[in-house]
């Protein structure tokens, strides 16, 4: 089977100008603390995958069915209602880590944080390099 037509791929837009739009200045800010935390937790250079998700490294799966495609190891999106944090391929074994980091909410490979004080920034490092340990046992990682 082909390689998958996946929606989200890297675009080779600017980082920098996508984090300068955002709004509103709270959430701004907010996003360029999680840009500093992901680049320095997983030592990647960041990429904008699709209009609006910063991702640091990538993966290559293949599926028993066939399927096949690319797609960011880990990231995050400065949405409005809320910062959508993505650990690939999920959260089910975090439950830990999950425990100690603070208020969100989880969906099956994102994670919903309304406001940064409200989460354990160290906790949320954790998180990411244990997602990405998680991963690369998977599908190795590399860089974007």
């Amino acid at each position: 089977m082909a390689r998958s037509e996946n929606k989200t791929v890297p675009t080779g837009h600017s980082v920098p100008a996508f984090l300068a739009g955002v709004l509103p200045a709270r959430k701004a800010e907010e996003a360029q603390v999680l840009e500093k935390l992901f680049r320095e937790t997983t030592g990647f250079v960041p990429v904008m995958w699709g209009p609006s998700i910063i991702g640091y490294g990538r993966y290559h799966y293949r599926y028993a069915s066939g399927r096949e495609g690319d797609f960011l190891a880990t990231g995050f999106s400065p949405r409005k209602a809320a910062h959508s944090i993505y650990i690939m391929p999920g959260y089910a074994d975090f439950g830990d880590i999950l425990s100690r980091l603070g208020k969100h909410k989880l969906g099956k490979s994102c994670l919903y944080v309304n406001k940064l004080p409200d989460i354990d920034l160290d906790v949320l490092s954790e998180l990411i390099k244990a997602g990405l340990e998680h991963l690369d046992n998977l599908w190795p990682v590399e860089p974007a």
